[in-house]
């Protein structure tokens, strides 16, 4: 039967079944990340960007596909994390700016849609680069475009768009070669597959085979409460405090076939699973499991629920981002000042040094929990700013976020696009709360190319990158966004890196140690670089902060 228009119910069919789809696939994005670091977090963004969205459109109750549209677009707008986040989000503001005030859309009004979607898309982007999400999105698009003018059939163009998505997505490696060379396609352009997938489930009313729910309102409401309890207790906690860092939750469908699948045991299965961190909750109605642990390695739950099935839903939350959003949402309004700072950071010591800088706000996040615009809103609105802000994104992961933020505020907000840490420290410097946002953005960008910033973290798969042979759990050492290190020994891989960053200008080193880094592991690094150059000053901070081991500037 041919389908000829989409109604506002069949539109919510969409978002859901594309929300849905989406996050069951989160953490499958989150794995194609090129760099073998723990800062996948495509898959994560994208779900959270979507999810913001579904929520406002059900809870608008309009009949016209164009209001919902809208709906999508404002809660996707401020829900948006990340880059491939962002870009989600202007992929739908111009697919609702096609559909305004329309009651219900034809197969022409969909193509339309996506195609604007694209040319909004496009243009929010810089430097557009082919190879990602965009290229999925405009060959989508055009594949869209191309069957609207054979057929008025909705569920034919929708199917269309997925297919040239699909297209599209396989071709990605040739078009970027880090892409290539590691062995994946476009994370951000998967995501929008599925997404576009979701799509078309939605408009044929298909059912994800894995879209099954189990009847266990007790132990949601148990999470629900043991969240609220750590909550509580964790206020009086340093972040660093917190043993497992990671909330992980899992949906095991038992009935699926799977290679060597072993007999399931609840009791055994509890056994294993406690073994593996705290707050442990598993159920099950012998057909489907689901489990909440707090955790320091979700990979090795996931790897042990998948011996009894397949996997649902994923679900993983950085408890360790979490406290620190706690205890900045317990702050209360900054004194009302003419020019307000936000940063975003995470590490207690970070934080303060940003603090002692003059920032009037920090935003918790950076690698692997980017803040969303709404986050970044809220900032603004709490930083008692009377006349301007100046933000400091530290990630190029959240400087598009940032700018949306800047968009939609009342009050003129610069945009400083730091990097890293270290640039936004540097760019503190050359703050005059006397000058303009403009004459700001200027100063304080001024110095960020002569900024040398190395991260220590480990590498989390076996590949290679560039020249440089990635062995899974060795030391990475990263220069500017580069591997240039990889080692076993931990104090090895940072002074490696921080020989790679000298030159006859170094001056000062300024080392910070994360969570997972101690002073004395530190001090070793100090003691090895003075053997060899009795010329440089150092300086370290306890940082706290997750991800890194440490973080370095070279000046």
């Amino acid at each position: 039967m041919v389908l000829t228009e989409i109604n506002s119910d069949q539109f919510r069919d969409m978002v859901r079944a594309a929300t849905h789809r989406m996050g069951k696939n989160a953490e499958f994005v989150n794995k194609l990340n090129v760099f073998p670091v723990p800062d996948g977090d495509t898959g994560t963004n994208m779900n959270l960007t979507i999810e913001s969205g579904a929520k406002a459109v059900n809870e608008n109750l309009s009949e016209s596909v164009g209001d919902l549209t809208e709906s999508l677009s404002k809660g996707m707008l401020m829900g948006a994390r990340g880059n491939s986040g962002v870009i989600t989000s202007q992929l739908f503001r111009g697919f609702y700016k096609a559909t305004e005030g329309k009651k219900a859309l034809t197969a022409q009004d969909l193509a339309d849609a996506f195609a604007n979607g694209v040319s909004t898309a496009y243009k929010a982007v810089m430097k557009p680069v082919e190879g990602t999400i965009l290229t999925v999105a405009r060959v989508a698009a055009e594949e869209g475009k191309n069957k609207a003018n054979e057929t008025d059939d909705v569920s034919e163009v929708m199917r269309a768009v997925v297919d040239g998505a699909k297209k599209a997505l396989k071709t990605t490696p040739d078009l970027l070669p880090v892409l290539k060379q590691v062995g994946v396609v476009d994370s951000g352009g998967q995501g929008l597959v599925f997404i576009y997938q979701g799509f078309l489930e939605g408009i044929l009313g298909e059912k994800d085979n894995d879209d099954y729910q189990l009847d266990e309102g007790e132990m949601d409401e148990l999470i629900n409460a043991a969240h609220h309890q750590a909550e509580s207790a964790q206020v009086q906690l340093s972040t660093s405090d917190i043993k497992n860092g990671y909330c992980t939750e899992i949906m095991v469908d038992l009935t699926a076939d799977v290679p060597n699948k072993e007999k399931f045991d609840l009791d055994q299965f509890r056994e294993h699973l406690s073994n593996l961190g705290d707050s442990l909750l598993a159920v099950s109605d012998g057909e489907v499991a689901k489990v909440h642990v707090h955790t320091e390695h979700p990979g090795d739950v996931f790897t042990y629920g998948k011996k009894f099935g397949q996997l649902g839903k994923i679900k993983i939350d950085n408890m360790r981002i979490q406290h620190e959003t706690i205890l900045e949402n317990n702050e209360e309004q900054e004194e009302s000042v003419d020019f307000a700072v936000i940063a975003v950071a995470s590490g207690h010591g970070i934080r303060e040094l940003f603090k002692s800088e003059g920032v009037n706000r920090i935003i918790s996040g950076g690698q692997t929990m980017n803040p969303s615009t709404k986050d970044i809103m809220d900032a603004i609105t709490k930083s008692g700013a009377k006349k301007a802000i100046m933000i400091l994104p530290n990630n190029g992961n959240i400087i598009m976020a940032a700018k949306q933020a800047a968009e939609v505020s009342d009050i003129p907000v610069g945009i400083v696009p730091t990097k890293t840490i270290s640039q936004g420290l540097t760019a503190m410097l050359s703050f005059d709360p006397d000058a303009s946002v403009e004459e700001n953005v200027e100063a304080m960008s001024e110095d960020l190319d002569t900024v040398k910033s190395g991260e220590v973290t480990k590498a989390i798969r076996d590949t290679k990158i560039d020249d440089i042979q990635v062995k899974k759990d060795d030391y990475l050492g990263i220069v500017d966004g580069t591997i240039e290190v990889d080692n076993p020994d931990l104090v090895d891989t940072t002074v490696s890196m921080i020989e790679k960053m000298l030159d006859e200008d170094s001056e000062i080193i300024t080392i910070m140690y994360g969570s997972d880094a101690t002073r004395e592991e530190a001090d070793a690094v100090v003691k090895k670089l003075e053997a060899s150059h009795d010329d440089l000053e150092f300086e370290i901070h306890d940082g706290g902060q997750p991800v890194y081991y440490f973080l370095v500037s070279v000046e």
